[in-house]
């Protein structure tokens, strides 16, 4: 936006507390008055001004509103790199949501099933931020990169904490050797002689937020954070820390380090998770629909992940009769209980019922013990399917965040 201010005019303005100083203009002059320079470093000053009450302003967090309402497409924050990457990407495409990326060095994409959406790809950490700033609206991170750069802000609200990748817990990690190697827990990792204001327990970690508040839940008051990133189980052999706080797997990396895990000492489990912002959920248009059906989609894909449909034709008088023999085999409930309907054969000429097909839901490790007890009570036929999706009538976890939302 261009602002035209005649020569013959006086520009007059009064910082305040306000996003925008206030300023009036006032009856014409003459030239003589006022210089073009003089003007100029009035405007100069107005600029300077609205600047740095903008800044202000963004610190206090009075920009909430402008982020909301200045725009329309709702975006989606994916991790731009790695295994998270990866994953979420092929959660999505499992959904039947697949994210159009034009060009792979650009970091922003569509999903054509969500036509007002956008995807940005974004450090993980970086997409927390942008959620507490209103430049991102929904999110697939780790629940570790939550607590750590979320903080408890209430208006980061996790729509669903299990995605069933990035699996891991943030730990505790001590040599298992020299002075630490019969130090078997927090406690007793607490209750070491060596830790003193002077000299306290060094931790080497890349969640200093949650390293400090574990250990003031857990009353250890000697210890302090050094702030690292990767390769943190040299540390310790390094001497320049007695511990770490890392994320774990598997733990063959602290094995192949001499490092160990101490009874007391996780301090959360993680996993991939759909975060929202409380306001973007509440104020933007679409954002609330939008969350459903990704919800939904999720929902439906991971609850059908690992299930298989199982078909069989069974002889039986009638329907009630195959039912009792089939819930006489611990196996063979499925999801709500079997669903048997009649198999209409023609005989000679005439339409008759001889057989029951027999429609269960069972998960992947009972799969060959259901076919099997499926054959003990008559059971032929039987064919197997794996489940795409399961839909309910409303996933448990929309009530939830309504219910979050006080809707």
């Amino acid at each position: 936006m261009s602002i035209s201010i005649p020569l013959n005019t006086t520009l007059q303005y009064s910082s305040s507390s306000s996003l925008a100083p206030s300023f009036s203009l006032f009856s014409p002059i003459t030239s003589t008055a006022v210089s073009v320079t003089g003007i100029r470093q009035r405007c100069l000053r107005m600029v300077t001004s609205c600047v740095s009450n903008a800044q202000k302003s963004v610190l206090n967090g009075a920009t909430d509103a402008v982020s909301i309402v200045g725009r329309e497409q709702i975006r989606l924050g994916l991790p731009s790199k790695g295994r998270m990457a990866a994953d979420s990407l092929d959660l999505l495409k499992d959904c039947q949501l697949f994210v159009k990326q034009v060009n792979p060095r650009q970091y922003v994409a569509q999903i054509p099933q969500l036509p007002n959406t956008e995807v940005w790809f974004q450090r993980p950490k970086d997409i927390v931020r942008k959620l507490l700033s209103g430049d991102l609206d929904l999110g697939i991170v780790g629940l570790d990169i939550v607590g750590e750069f979320g903080q408890g802000n209430e208006d980061l609200i996790i729509v669903h904490e299990a995605l069933n990748f990035g699996d891991c817990h943030l730990s505790i990690a001590i040599p298992n050797y020299g002075i630490f190697e019969n130090i078997k827990s927090l406690k007793e990792l607490a209750q070491m002689p060596q830790w003193t204001e002077e000299r306290p327990l060094r931790v080497a970690t890349g969640f200093t937020y949650l390293g400090s508040k574990f250990m003031k839940e857990n009353g250890i008051k000697h210890v302090t954070f050094s702030t690292a990133d990767g390769a943190l189980e040299a540390a310790p052999a390094m001497g320049i820390a007695d511990a770490i706080l890392d994320l774990v797997s598997s733990g063959t990396t602290l094995k192949e380090n001499n490092l160990k895990e101490i009874e007391g000492g996780v301090v959360l489990e993680s996993q991939a998770a759909l975060v929202a912002s409380r306001r973007a959920l509440t104020e933007r248009k679409g954002a609330l629909e939008t969350v459903h059906e990704i919800l939904e989609r999720l929902e439906a894909h991971l609850k059908a992940n690992g299930q298989f449909t199982v078909v069989a034709n069974m002889r039986g008088t009638d329907a009630e009769e195959v039912a009792e023999r089939v819930k006489t085999q611990p196996s063979l409930s499925g999801l709500q209980g079997p669903t048997i309907s009649p198999v209409y054969c023609k005989r000679d000429g005439k339409v008759s019922i001889e057989y029951y097909a027999i429609v269960i839901c069972v998960p992947k490790k009972a799969l060959y013990e259901s076919v099997q007890q499926l054959r003990a009570v008559g059971g032929s036929g039987v064919l197997v399917s794996p489940l795409t999706y399961i839909f309910d009538e409303e996933t448990p976890r929309w009530s939830q965040l309504l219910s979050k939302l006080g809707m």
